[in-house]
């Protein structure tokens, strides 16, 4: 009778676990990701106008002007410097989003270019 430790099964089911998923995920449509949802366009343009537009400029405003006055009571500059932050980073939201999940690679030949120029020094 073979005596198999706790730790060998274990590794073999982490494996197999491991093989099943990447086969799994390989496999679905999921991993296509990124190529559809286009029916969510007027959804984003919605809230993307939302929130540089009038209304935006208006709620980012208050978070300011609270933060401001909450600072004055506490004799903090603190909760004014987070409201400054939370309103910037409200009305620049979708910007950001739009440069961290729609990156494209406009400007790959220049920054590959570039990366020669620094990898070796010599610009060769």
């Amino acid at each position: 009778m073979q005596h198999v430790s706790l730790l060998q099964r274990k590794g073999a089911i982490i494996s197999m676990a491991a093989v099943f998923g990447l086969a799994a995920l390989s496999l679905s449509d999921a991993s296509f990701a990124g190529t559809g949802g286009g029916e969510f366009e007027d959804v984003w343009i919605t809230l993307e106008e939302w929130t540089q537009g009038t209304l935006g400029r208006i709620i980012t405003l208050a978070i300011i002007l609270v933060g401001a006055v909450i600072g004055v009571v506490r004799q903090s500059l603190m909760t004014f410097a987070v409201g400054f932050a939370m309103g910037m980073g409200l009305y620049n939201a979708p910007l950001i989003i739009d440069s961290i999940v729609g990156a494209t690679l406009t400007n790959a030949e220049t920054i590959v270019s570039g990366g020669q120029l620094i990898s070796n020094g010599l610009g060769l």
